[in-house]
């Protein structure tokens, strides 16, 4: 392997982690446009709270099933490859969605680019993955998590902030999209300050490398480990889902909150304070532990979402709540991959990541739905305090999960 011998040994310890926020930016910002672009716009188009959740969750719905493709990106082609394919697609899914107009007669077709974008992504986060897994050392991995999620959530804030900002501001759709698109074929460069990792089915068949592929995964998986990393994947702790409810226009404007408020607050500020969170996030995780970090930060937004709730509904409020939110939104994604990483090793890195982050993508996917139906429902209040009671509930059933693991553990020994 390029990451064994003694040149690439050399290059790896003086890689920094930031390559890895160049890389993943493609993968946020095909995300982003959606989350924040696409939502505040839809109730401005004609469509409804409820259908802007949905291309909300649209977007997300192949980040819960990716791990099905995974094995595709593990045993075919190289890292580089498959990353130059899959961030050209990314550009001209922006390009798409930013020039075809958002209404009720366009629904459908805007969905179908909004799907075929998001599965290029996967293959962006892959390639991006399986670099991180395959070059990253042990002892680094905190830091380099840190890093490689300020790009996730730098690239949503690049994708959704400067992208609503340019469709307000540019005479035409199509010049924000080719604005868009350029930025993200731009970080291709970024290959070149990295060896290139093979496919892992070098000197197999494909139907033997994926047979080998099912039996790591599994034995990640049903480790002790790997259980406990799967229960803080499906939890509903630090998922960021509120986010894009209060993105919307309408929801905005209950707190006086306008387009460019909006921009601002969810767009640029949140991509420079969830980078923030996601850096200082990963050097949390060197010292405490990934695990024992995600709870606690999950912990800290739950507070945050409650204290947004009680507070007076002003455009302060909104503004200060919004950034705590990025912010706390950013550690937790930083520890997310760092107590990924340390299950999973590095072989067929992106089928066994991805295993974890489709199950981590499900309670962002169902959360989103769930708050946007309750904000309809009940109001904004106790939408947020439905995400705060959800988040303490999630930790309750972790706490749970590892006392079962222990007694699991425990039992033969005493036998």
């Amino acid at each position: 392997m390029p990451h064994t011998a003694g040149p690439q040994t050399t290059l790896r310890a003086s890689r920094h982690p930031f390559v890895y926020t160049i890389l993943i930016v493609p993968f946020g910002a095909g995300t982003g446009f959606v989350t924040v672009a696409l939502a505040f716009m839809a109730t401005k188009h004609g469509l409804s709270v409820q259908q802007g959740a949905e291309l909300v969750a649209l977007s997300v719905l192949p980040q819960v099933w990716k791990f099905f493709w995974a094995p595709v990106a593990d045993t075919t082609l190289t890292r580089r490859r498959w990353y130059l394919i899959a961030s050209s697609v990314v550009a001209l899914g922006l390009m798409a969605m930013a020039t075809l107009p958002l209404g009720p007669a366009t629904l459908r077709l805007m969905q179908l680019i909004i799907v075929a974008t998001s599965v290029a992504c996967t293959f962006v986060g892959f390639s991006v993955e399986s670099f991180v897994a395959h070059l990253t050392p042990e002892s680094d991995r905190g830091r380099t998590s840190g890093w490689f999620q300020a790009g996730n959530l730098g690239g949503s804030a690049l994708g959704g902030g400067l992208g609503l900002w340019l469709l307000n501001v540019l005479p035409a759709a199509w010049q924000a999209g080719a604005i868009l698109a350029g930025v993200m074929l731009a970080c291709n460069f970024a290959l070149f300050y990295l060896p290139d990792v093979p496919a892992e089915s070098r000197g197999t068949t494909l139907g033997a490398a994926i047979r080998n592929l099912g039996t790591d995964l599994w034995s990640v998986m049903w480790s002790r480990n790997g259980f406990i990393c799967a229960v803080l994947c499906v939890i509903p702790v630090g998922t960021g889902a509120a986010s894009a409810v209060l993105t919307q226009a309408e929801i905005a404007a209950h707190w006086g909150a306008g387009a460019e408020t909006v921009e601002m607050v969810q767009g640029l500020l949140a991509g420079l304070v969830s980078m923030a969170g996601c850096v200082l996030g990963g050097y949390g995780c060197n010292r405490w532990g990934s695990r024992r970090a995600y709870i606690g930060y999950g912990l800290v937004m739950a507070g945050v979402a409650l204290a947004m709730a009680y507070l007076p509904a002003t455009l302060p409020v909104y503004i200060g709540g919004s950034m705590a939110y990025s912010f706390t939104t950013g550690l937790t994604y930083a520890a997310f991959t760092g107590f990924v990483l340390d299950a999973i090793g590095a072989g067929n890195a992106a089928t066994k990541y991805n295993g974890f982050a489709s199950l981590s993508n499900t309670p962002i996917w169902y959360m989103g739905l769930v708050l946007a139906a309750v904000d309809t429902r009940f109001g904004h209040r106790n939408m947020l305090i439905t995400e705060a009671v959800c988040a303490v509930a999630g930790v309750l059933v972790f706490v749970a999960a590892v006392s079962i693991s222990r007694l699991r553990r425990a039992a033969p020994v005493a036998a």
